[in-house]
């Protein structure tokens, strides 16, 4: 039996407990979410051949700090960087350093800022200068699959409904959903309740109620779904080193559909017209 209450801190609600946010939440989520994005726009200059992934890195920690906003990621669990930054087949939590970027890569930056002790978290594929028709290809159906997971996630829905709406559609397209990795709840905690799987049945999984706020953040492989983590603890790569795409978006559940906190300012990730460059 699932149980929703309103939001509070994880210290006075049982594991498994899903919280409801109130305008207060959403208010406090759209600053946040905001913030990620106008930082994910101002990278996007920025990812060029022979760029580093530690130069955004970099970018990425001097415009929040210029700006108010502590990156979640740094020093979390130990990792000690403000953006993860997945480069072909690295699924997720690739880590920025002295790698360079070259002609026909494709990105994924991962960036959570805090703002007023919320939480903004979105990822963007980029692609660096001109890449390959398959590398388009999969990053625009890693955009359409996180779109039906937000139409998808609508009061009176499950999360398994969002799942399966994933699911489906990335298997028409002869690509693999991630099973490994999934989207989570989030506010003033950075990973709350609940989990979104990227895969699944309709009408499984708790319903989805308004107040509820969480990730979807699907990650889309072009060759098998399986994957494997690195040495480092980190670094997710495909297992058949086909190339992947993530993209994720922060959603709230309203009364009559969701909002959506981390839409670009400058209409780069905006769902009616994904930008892979």
């Amino acid at each position: 039996m699932v149980t929703y209450v309103e939001a509070q801190s994880r210290s006075k609600r049982a594991p498994g407990v899903i919280p409801l946010h109130g305008e207060e939440g959403f208010a406090g989520m759209r600053r946040a979410g905001q913030m990620t994005a106008r930082a994910l726009d101002m990278l996007t200059q920025h990812v060029r051949p022979g760029v580093t992934t530690g130069e955004l890195d970099r970018l990425a920690f001097e415009f929040g700090r210029d700006h108010g906003a502590i990156p979640a990621t740094l020093f979390y669990r130990g990792y000690r960087h403000s953006i993860c930054t997945s480069i072909n087949h690295v699924v997720c939590h690739g880590i920025p350093g002295e790698r360079v970027l070259r002609e026909g890569d494709i990105v994924n930056i991962d960036l959570t800022y805090v703002v007023d002790g919320w939480h903004g978290d979105s990822s963007r594929m980029y692609g660096v200068g001109e890449i390959p028709r398959k590398a388009e290809r999969l990053i625009h159906i890693a955009y359409e699959c996180l779109e039906k997971g937000i139409e998808a996630a609508v009061p009176g829905n499950t999360t398994g409904d969002i799942g399966a709406a994933i699911q489906s559609h990335a298997e028409s397209q002869r690509t693999a959903v991630v099973r490994n990795f999934v989207g989570h709840g989030l506010g003033r905690l950075f990973h709350d309740e609940p989990n979104i799987m990227h895969f699944g049945t309709p009408g499984a999984g708790p319903e989805l109620k308004p107040g509820m706020i969480f990730t979807i953040e699907p990650m889309i492989n072009l060759g098998r779904p399986h994957v494997k983590v690195l040495s480092d603890g980190w670094t997710a790569v495909t297992r058949d080193r086909s190339l992947s795409a993530q993209c994720e978006h922060s959603i709230g559940i309203t009364e009559t559909g969701n909002e959506v906190f981390t839409t670009s300012p400058a209409g780069l990730f905006n769902l009616t017209s994904p930008d892979t460059k």
